[in-house]
């Protein structure tokens, strides 16, 4: 079905192969482009981004579930005006309002 095609770098202008796996990798997530530039420019342009940086740890916050009574932690901290759920009693909330 696919073949391997061989594109132009837009930001390098060097030649490079966009194979048939990347073409499936692409069709299966629906993007409509093929790449225009080479690896090694979208790896530079990820690095310049920061697009590898590691992201900070996230803050949490104990509390009590109002659904269960048990001491857990969410990543907000709570203002108190609406109640706040461990992970599984999170779950079956939201489980509960789909019906």
């Amino acid at each position: 079905m696919f073949e391997d095609k061989t594109l132009v770098c837009r930001e390098c202008g060097k030649e490079f192969v966009f194979t048939a796996s990347e073409q499936q990798f692409y069709a299966d997530k629906g993007f409509q482009n093929e790449p225009g530039r080479c690896p090694a420019c979208r790896a530079a342009r990820r690095a310049q981004n920061g697009g590898g940086a590691p992201r900070a740890e996230r803050q949490m916050y104990d509390v009590i579930c109002d659904g269960c009574g048990r001491p857990t932690q969410v990543p907000f901290q709570p203002r108190g005006d609406r109640p706040v759920y461990c992970r599984d009693c999170f779950q079956a909330n939201r489980e509960q309002s789909r019906f």
